[in-house]
């Protein structure tokens, strides 16, 4: 009922779904051509907040080509009503897709995302086919659209 109240009044509904590391997975079509771009973050992390205008820009940029932003947030599952959606509604992110990651023991999935991550945020994983690039630190718009580019291009 509030979704369809919302449309009438002409206000978009942001809806997070709850996703385990598998579901995550099979978003992304290491088969095809399409550049993934993947961010974690969480509403308590002001540098995450901060970084998240340079995401859905980039969502925004490249809307006609294969291109895919993913921000999953790693906000407790509990928050995700109270907390989450509300973020997202509030800051009008409707470009990019929005996850909330619900995967007990991060000890034990960090590493299948990259070994190499600490699990500090944010971080951000670019996949294209089987090539991938991870990064964890704060991108601001320029140097995110900058290393899109070079990963994109075979560069990075």
């Amino acid at each position: 009922m509030i979704q369809f109240l919302l449309l009438v009044m002409g206000l978009s509904f942001s809806r997070v779904e709850e996703v385990n590391l598998d579901q995550l997975q099979s978003r992304i079509h290491t088969t095809s051509d399409t550049t993934y771009v993947v961010n974690f973050w969480a509403t308590w992390c002001r540098p995450c907040i901060e970084e998240l205008p340079a995401f859905e820009a980039l969502s925004r940029k490249y809307s006609s080509e294969p291109v895919v932003v993913i921000l999953v947030s790693l906000d407790q599952p509990q928050d995700r009503l109270t907390k989450v959606e509300p973020f997202i509604r509030r800051r009008g992110y409707t470009r990019s897709s929005v996850v909330l990651l619900n995967q007990p023991k991060p000890h034990l999935w960090i590493d299948q995302v990259d070994s190499a991550w600490s699990g500090s945020i944010p971080a951000t994983l670019f996949i294209r086919g089987n090539r991938r690039l991870f990064g964890e630190f704060q991108f601001g718009g320029a140097q995110l659209d900058s290393t899109f580019q070079s990963f994109r291009e075979g560069r990075q």
